[in-house]
């Protein structure tokens, strides 16, 4: 007799769209969204992948400390030199911000 199974087997299969790139090696999929009239390759990085690293998000001008999740986004059309990390809750509130984050003087410029 075989063990009884709880949920349906196409339960436990993520579901992304179809131009989504599957999860490789930053522990997250790649997919494209349009935002100000571009196109942007957006990724979601997992907090294991980030271990180690620190970004500042340009969204909140806040620090994204080492391994939390959050997004990598770029501009179809630029190279690497444009990605940005970036919170996930920025990323998705980015609408509703202003156009830019002023720092402080004395504010590190990482």
């Amino acid at each position: 007799m075989s063990p009884r199974r709880n949920r349906p087997k196409s339960a436990g299969e993520p579901r992304t769209s179809a131009d989504a790139e599957p999860p490789g090696r930053y522990g997250g999929f790649q997919s494209t969204e349009s935002w100000q009239g571009e196109e942007w390759s957006v990724r979601h990085v997992a907090g294991a992948s980030a271990a180690g690293k620190r970004y500042r998000c340009p969204g909140c001008d806040q620090e994204i400390p080492s391994g939390v999740a959050h997004v990598v986004a770029w501009p179809e059309h630029s190279g690497v030199d444009e990605r940005r990390h970036w919170h996930k809750a920025c990323w998705n509130a980015k609408d509703r911000r202003t156009t830019r984050v002023q720092r402080s003087r004395n504010a590190p410029k990482y």
